[in-house]
């Protein structure tokens, strides 16, 4: 059997397009919501069945990675996001690169010599990496109207995988996948599926509407705190929000809390675009945190640790 592991922003799932396109296959997809990471657990995995992992930490599926190794699985594994140590296995293929300015798209995009660069570029967009996104399309001589195309497509896509739960989103993850997986570029899908297209931004549009009229709860010229309260929209866009907290204020770090039903926080942590270090440090600090230097999170703040975040927060970026 082969398994097709993912994260559910647009870096996970343009990168499994872009490995699809080129090598055709029958799998069991495993996804889920964007803050869902250790999707290794999701399965049973074992002698002879083949798994192919994009967009989530090996860090945080060490333990299952090493028991589908020893079990006799076999294992592609494409990342961006902490590792620590990585198994050397005859049965484990790892490509990983934690530098801030690459993501697992362009990683897969570099793997397959350019295939199907279009949506390695909307993946980057997604991941907030412009300036990458953008020196990959210098190559390609794309016009600056198909760009902003792919731009809006990655961030509404990324925008698409946040929340507590699946039916926080306006797609599961798995079937926008599969809505995109036969294009072999992201142009045509956008022509061709203009109801899945208008559904995501006009949603998109909306939900930052909502978060534009937050004021900070904390700020300084270093850092700056939002609070978004517990309400469907707030947790789809507290990624893209903070995206664009990050790109309007690049030598300011960014922490946008979202109050979840269980009574805490989820937390969306940005560096700063010109020092784009620690976000990661910061987050792997609390226990159900997590991420990469430029971008990260923490699934579950308690209520009670606000005042320590913030005053860790500001340390960090001081």
């Amino acid at each position: 059997m082969h398994y097709d592991i993912f994260n559910g922003d647009a870096d996970g799932i343009c990168a499994l397009i872009q490995l699809r396109l080129a090598h055709p296959i029958s799998s069991t997809l495993v996804t889920g919501i964007k803050r869902d990471i250790q999707l290794l657990k999701k399965i049973n995995a074992s002698s002879g069945d083949q798994l192919t992992v994009l967009d989530i930490s090996l860090q945080k599926n060490a333990d299952q990675l090493k028991n589908f190794l020893t079990l006799g699985a076999r294992i592609f594994y494409a990342d961006h996001h902490q590792a620590g140590d990585i198994p050397q296995h005859p049965h484990l293929t790892a490509l990983i690169n934690t530098s801030t300015d690459t993501c697992t798209s362009l990683i897969i995009n570099q793997h397959l010599q350019g295939q199907f660069p279009l949506w390695a570029i909307t993946a980057a967009f997604g991941d907030n990496l412009h300036q990458s996104a953008k020196q990959l399309a210098k190559t390609l001589d794309i016009h600056s109207d198909t760009l902003e195309q792919l731009e809006k497509l990655g961030t509404y896509i990324n925008y698409n995988g946040y929340g507590s739960c699946i039916a926080d989103l306006h797609f599961a993850p798995d079937k926008l996948y599969q809505e995109m997986a036969s294009y072999t570029s992201p142009l045509d899908f956008i022509t061709n599926n203009p109801l899945i297209y208008n559904q995501l931004e006009q949603g998109y549009l909306e939900d930052m509407h909502n978060a534009e009229q937050t004021q900070a709860e904390y700020s300084t010229e270093k850092v700056a705190v939002f609070i978004l309260p517990d309400k469907t929209w707030a947790r789809r866009v507290s990624g893209v929000f903070s995206n664009d907290l990050a790109n309007q204020h690049p030598n300011r770090a960014h922490a946008v809390l979202t109050v979840t039903p269980d009574n805490d926080y989820q937390v969306s942590v940005r560096a700063p675009l010109n020092n784009k270090t620690k976000a990661d440090e910061l987050c792997a600090s609390f226990a159900t945190g997590g991420g990469r230097k430029a971008a990260a999170g923490i699934n579950h703040l308690p209520i009670t640790e606000l005042e320590n975040f913030i005053a860790k927060f500001g340390e960090m970026y001081s």
